[in-house]
């Protein structure tokens, strides 16, 4: 068995595992599953060749900054924390920006899709604003305008350089958000969680998978 179908494999298996961990409550198995999963992201973007090329060490290092979100946002109730994975999510979509800007950026395209991201980033901060906490309303509004930039970015990058599989993996990227904004602050429970983790995981692995055609 290669080196890559195994971190596919550990990841796959890693998310199960935070599922049930999420379902039955089990915070230590939030821990050990949560970090493996994300840990097998990076290593697969690192099978592929990600350390070889410019575009796959931007990718590396986008997932790196995913990984320490992902650390980051496992305690609850700890706003500070929050605000750091935050801010780790908000670089790593800038990593991905950068990344697709060493493919290459299709101008119109990439205009386009930012236009057309704007109407739902638009949408989403007005149904979050009245449900977030004062000292988060920047950050947020930030880290939407962030997302939509990267998820422009990835549509640009394809119409430039190809590969659609990039585009896809931004997209479930993008609407795994989604998921995170609603269990923080509209809704919380596992409902969020059984789709917005299997979307985002498996966005990541595209990424990952991505170094390897780069």
């Amino acid at each position: 068995m290669s080196a890559a179908v195994s971190f596919l494999l550990l990841t796959s298996a890693s998310v199960a595992a935070l599922l049930l961990a999420e379902a039955r409550g089990s915070r230590t198995g939030v821990w050990l599953a949560k970090p493996l999963a994300s840990v097998g992201f990076v290593a697969l973007a690192l099978a592929c060749g990600a350390a070889d090329t410019p575009y796959g060490r931007a990718v590396g290092v986008a997932l790196g900054l995913s990984l320490a979100g992902d650390v980051l946002l496992i305690p609850q109730r700890r706003p500070g924390l929050f605000r750091a994975g935050i801010l780790a999510f908000l670089l790593g979509h800038l990593a991905f920006v950068g990344a697709f800007a060493v493919r290459g950026l299709a101008p119109l395209p990439t205009c386009a899709a930012a236009a057309a991201s704007a109407l739902p980033a638009a949408l989403l901060l007005r149904w979050l604003a009245p449900r977030l906490p004062r000292d988060l309303r920047i950050p947020v509004f930030a880290y939407v305008a962030v997302i939509s930039l990267m998820l422009a970015a990835a549509a640009g990058s394809v119409a430039a350089a190809g590969d659609a599989r990039i585009l896809v993996a931004a997209l479930g990227f993008y609407l795994s958000d989604f998921s995170v904004a609603r269990d923080r602050f509209v809704a919380p429970g596992f409902a969020n969680r059984l789709w917005g983790l299997p979307l985002y995981y498996a966005a990541q692995l595209l990424f990952a998978l991505t170094a390897a055609a780069s």
